[in-house]
């Protein structure tokens, strides 16, 4: 089942454009926030902490790739 999901996934995004991934990113975002709020306020420092090393493990990797990305483009004509 799991291998369905991410066959569907891997081919959901090979035709998926720039605003699509955008809404998606924030569609995401938005569900941080609604669980934010709703986590109890004495497990808050720990709803934080681990989207602080969510973020950092996924942004960092991303601007790795949009930089070299980046950088082939600039040697393209």
């Amino acid at each position: 089942m799991v291998k369905k999901w991410l066959a569907a996934g891997r081919l959901m995004i090979r035709d998926m454009d720039l605003e699509d991934v955008a809404a998606l990113k924030l569609c995401l975002l938005s569900l941080g926030g609604l669980l934010g709020l709703a986590a109890p306020r004495r497990k808050k420092p720990a709803f934080a902490l681990f989207s602080t090393l969510v973020f950092i493990g996924t942004y960092f990797p991303l601007m790795v790739k949009f930089l070299v990305s980046l950088v082939r483009t600039d040697r393209e004509p």
